[in-house]
């Protein structure tokens, strides 16, 4: 491996994946996609994984996953240049496709009449038909509930679009138009990806292009296997839960680490069973980067200048036994998978809290609530739905610093909504957006506070579903000592009644003047807060993010006007 041509080449692809995937942000046309960002584009090798992927745009938790369950059902031979392959459909392609509103695209990449790689590209459909709006409700049970279902196909084959294909996407969608202008953005930066790999290929040989491509991924898996190194040897265990409701029980995670030297093996046995909610995702028999997401980001951490491709995965194992909510088989529904998701980071960073000495980080809100809202303009019946806002809530403490506000680690990659944007474009008024005081968990170093909106329905009628919901009865845990973090609230206000809680949302049917009023969970502190530093937490009173007396209770710091009086601070922590 030549260092310098490796940072050269490491370089390239990270340029023309971004160049990629900023086309597709411009010309995209739902809401989700253009403003939210719940997209990606990247390139592949011939075996399926990552090789260029972006980090400045778009979703950044991909970049380990392998898209061979997609690939696996085209034959070399049966491929051609112009080609574009499509599927939403998670089991056929085990796990590359984790719910079916992800809508996955390839494009085989020739160079001198050989195949070289591949172009690929995902987009969230903000509606792909089924029983509700938006095709996700938490008590959704099968897959055919929650709208169409594609098999790996051919949508374009040598240039030519399959019109069948794009009429039943035309059909199925409640918004079947923009959803194609989604998918045309995403078809436009793959052939721009072509046009790069072959530019690449005419200055450096596709010789060149291929030592490349190998040297940058054994370059990635030495500094990946260098930051497992680095954790303590040894077996770890944490368990954690997502809710029941009424309908059914809390939904168990159960997660083992073992490090032996720069390897790392996961395991979710003894977790729940897929369960007949929402809730499911597939991972299949390969190590799918959903089980190890919080060991790949604490690679990330420690190896910044890491390049970001699959050869991040090589030193990891991870496995969830099948027929499991992390593993479900057909016919599960996995619409709101993004809450096991989250579950399975929380479990397995507890236990890299116990693998680095010290510990990493608390427990953050672990909700991710997308916003979806479904009306009438025109009074016909014929719906209109749009992606809102994701809703999330405040990370964890960490160990050398306070978590994020209103923005948890696994969401962080979804950008809000401009209310200005979210009101020109729906009859929704944006009431409240804001951080709110004191709902942290209080440490050393305190989480990221809950984040509360709070939505007025303009229309006649509409419907509105939050998927991703969670934490209404668990808190988020503290870690050494910190304080859990908060519960999420849920309630409805309607016009000349009094509030109504809800909880976890299902479809809300909305008058005019009806109100949604929600507010996060947040993170868990780190830390004893009696060690926290005073004037951190000035800083939070001034803010008006923690109260005076709060100050003196939680924290035993005294504030006096806007300074921290060190004689009574010193008193009320001694005696304690």
């Amino acid at each position: 491996m030549d260092p310098v041509q490796t940072e050269i080449m490491k370089n390239r692809f990270s340029a023309m994946a971004e160049e990629a995937a900023t086309l597709a942000y411009r010309t995209a046309h739902t809401t989700f996609v253009k403003q939210t960002q719940d997209f990606q584009v990247a390139v592949a090798d011939l075996d399926g994984y990552f090789f260029a992927y972006p980090m400045q745009t778009g979703v950044v938790t991909g970049s380990g996953q392998t898209i061979a369950g997609l690939l696996k059902h085209f034959c070399a031979e049966q491929l051609q240049p112009g080609d574009v392959l499509i599927s939403n459909d998670p089991f056929r392609t085990e796990g590359v496709v984790t719910h079916m509103m992800d809508i996955h695209m390839a494009r085989p990449i020739f160079v001198d009449g050989r195949l070289a790689c591949f172009a690929w590209s995902f987009i969230h459909a903000s509606d792909i038909g089924g029983a509700v709006p938006g095709s996700i409700s938490p008590d959704l049970y099968e897959c055919f509930q929650e709208g169409l279902r594609i098999r790996p196909k051919k949508l374009v084959e040598a240039g030519r679009l399959n019109q069948d294909i794009v009429d039943i996407l035309h059909d199925n969608s409640r918004i079947g138009e923009a959803i194609w202008g989604d998918l045309e953005a995403m078809m436009a930066a793959m052939r721009l990806l072509d046009r790069r790999i072959n530019e690449l290929c005419e200055k450096v040989g596709r010789a060149g292009f291929e030592q490349g491509v190998a040297d940058v991924m054994a370059y990635a898996e030495m500094k990946a296997r260098r930051a497992i190194s680095g954790l303590t040897d040894g077996q770890y265990s944490f368990a954690d839960r997502i809710e029941g409701d009424q309908n059914g029980a809390d939904i168990e995670f159960r997660c083992r680490l073992i490090i032996r030297g720069d390897e790392a093996e996961i395991d979710y046995d003894g977790s729940s069973p897929q369960v007949r909610a929402a809730f499911n995702f597939t991972t299949g028999d390969r190590t799918h980067p959903f089980l190890c997401l919080a060991l790949t980001h604490y690679i990330h951490t420690v190896e910044p200048d890491i390049p970001v491709n699959g050869g991040i995965m090589r030193p990891i194992r991870a496995r969830a036994p099948r027929g499991s909510v992390m593993n479900a088989t057909f016919p599960a529904a996995m619409g709101n998978r993004f809450v096991a998701v989250m579950r399975s980071y929380d479990t397995l960073m507890g236990c890299l809290n116990q693998a680095v000495p010290g510990g990493i980080v608390a427990c953050g809100a672990g909700q991710a609530g997308i916003i979806s809202y479904a009306w009438s303009p025109s009074g016909d019946g014929r719906q209109r739905v749009a992606v809102v806002e994701p809703f999330s809530g405040g990370s964890g403490g960490r160990v050398r610093g306070d978590g994020v506000d209103a923005s948890d680690t696994m969401i962080a990659v979804l950008k809000s909504a401009p209310v200005e944007h979210v009101e020109s474009e729906m009859p929704l008024v944006v009431r409240r957006h804001d951080l709110v005081a004191g709902s942290f968990g209080h440490g050393r170093f305190r989480g990221g506070a809950s984040v509360a909106i709070e939505l007025e329905n303009r229309a006649p009628e509409a419907a509105i579903t939050v998927r991703g919901l969670d934490r209404f009865r668990c808190r988020p845990w503290g870690v050494a000592g910190g304080t859990p973090g908060g519960n999420s609230l849920a309630e409805i206000d309607a016009p000349g009644q009094a509030s109504r809680t809800v909880g976890r949302i299902k479809v809300l049917h909305l008058r005019a003047g009806d109100v949604l009023r929600m507010r996060s969970s947040s993170g868990g502190g780190f830390g004893d807060p009696f060690e926290r530093e005073p004037d951190r937490v000035l800083r939070d009173v001034l803010d008006e993010l923690l109260s005076r007396e709060e100050a003196e209770t939680i924290y035993g710091v005294k504030i006096d006007g806007d300074r921290v009086d060190a004689a009574a601070t010193r008193q009320l922590r001694a005696a304690r």
